[in-house]
């Protein structure tokens, strides 16, 4: 009886199937890997939330000082040496982590089967790091949810979610001026109101008083990661000043965007000045070159979205008003000043200013 020879890697002759077969087992691998490293993860957090229970208990009913947490940090690193996590600043955000969502949270439902555990659902599946974060920045529990909700979606490192949470992007998530309940059908268009903020924060920029439009473009193209990041998830970058050309003339986009969750073209539009209904008027143009020349067959409608430096609303809503194409507008800065009054808004001084009152109070000697 002949034996037929085993297959061993780097023979040519491979039977059917097997190359299919490999790359089935690879994604099943990854997606247990995946898997465990979730269910290790929502035990790790599950954890830190009973640990957090117990100390508060203790503290609550017997009076527990910071010399006992201290007593106590030193015992668990004594019995689980090598074993992370049991720090006494990290005892301490235990606890926090706890007070931040006690039992008696009504934010959301607890997770379905930890019984002993009762925290938001996404809360369980991001790292302890980016709850650290979460329970030191955010103090209100509906937003430390939804950050957690978009870090797991967007797959956010901690930088990054401390970079949305510091640029205030719950406040800002869906906030643009648009048309689009009228100019889009209603899954588009709430997808796309949710795509858009107002205003979008570019504190990467340093801008001169003097500066224009091409170097507001220019720096947003020098840092077209930041640039990218602040714009959200979906947009894939086209091109700048891109060209159309309509009956022998040329007319130039600022920036060109195709977004791909949205399935359509965005056009930007820059400006360094107040929004003005004859913006709106350009970007409806704009909108309807690109939908003739540049659409394909399966992309939905393209979106216009003029940033300027500011607005106001009410002529915004005129001018979107009757406009036939899904158009938003939004506001940009360089730096975060939505949460001071209104009566403050652009009084604090520049760095120019600190710098030039700063030399004439104490002179350089030549």
């Amino acid at each position: 009886m002949t034996r037929k020879a085993a297959i061993v890697p780097g023979d040519a002759k491979l039977p059917e199937g097997y190359t299919d077969l490999v790359k089935e087992l690879k994604t099943k691998i990854r997606s247990a890997q995946v898997k465990a490293a979730l269910s290790v993860n929502r035990e790790l957090i599950c954890l830190y939330w009973q640990i957090g229970r117990d100390l508060v208990e203790k503290q609550d009913a017997e009076g527990w000082g910071a010399k006992v947490i201290d007593r106590l940090a030193r015992d668990l690193q004594s019995e689980f040496p090598g074993t992370d996590g049991f720090s006494r600043t990290n005892l301490y955000r235990m606890r926090a982590f706890y007070s931040a969502y006690p039992h008696t949270s009504p934010v959301v439902p607890q997770v379905v089967g930890q019984t002993d555990c009762l925290l938001p659902e996404p809360v369980m599946h991001i790292p302890w790091g980016h709850n650290v974060i979460l329970i030191e920045k955010v103090k209100d529990p509906a937003r430390r949810v939804w950050y957690a909700r978009q870090a797991i979606e967007h797959g956010w490192s901690r930088a990054v979610l401390h970079l949305q949470i510091e640029s205030d992007l719950y406040a800002r998530q869906g906030k643009a001026i648009t048309n689009f309940p009228e100019t889009l059908p209603a899954p588009q268009s709430d997808l796309a109101l949710q795509t858009f903020k107002d205003p979008y924060i570019f504190s990467f920029l340093t801008l001169e008083p003097s500066a224009r439009e091409r170097d507001l473009e220019r720096g947003l193209m020098d840092h077209i990661q930041k640039f990218l990041l602040e714009l959200g998830v979906g947009f894939s970058f086209i091109g700048r000043q891109y060209l159309l050309e309509v009956e022998g003339c040329e007319y130039y986009i600022d920036l060109l965007f195709y977004h791909l969750k949205l399935r359509c073209f965005v056009v930007i539009d820059l400006k360094m000045e107040e929004f003005s209904p004859e913006h709106a008027g350009k970007m409806n143009f704009y909108l309807s070159v690109v939908d003739d020349l540049l659409r394909q067959p399966g992309d939905q409608p393209s979106i216009g979205l003029v940033l300027c430096k500011t607005k106001k609303h009410l002529t915004v809503e005129y001018a979107l008003r009757d406009m036939g194409k899904p158009i938003g507008v939004s506001e940009w800065r360089t730096r975060l000043v939505a949460s001071l009054p209104k009566r403050l808004r652009g009084s604090l001084p520049t760095i120019e200013d600190l710098e030039n009152e700063l030399a004439k109070k104490y002179p350089v000697d030549e």
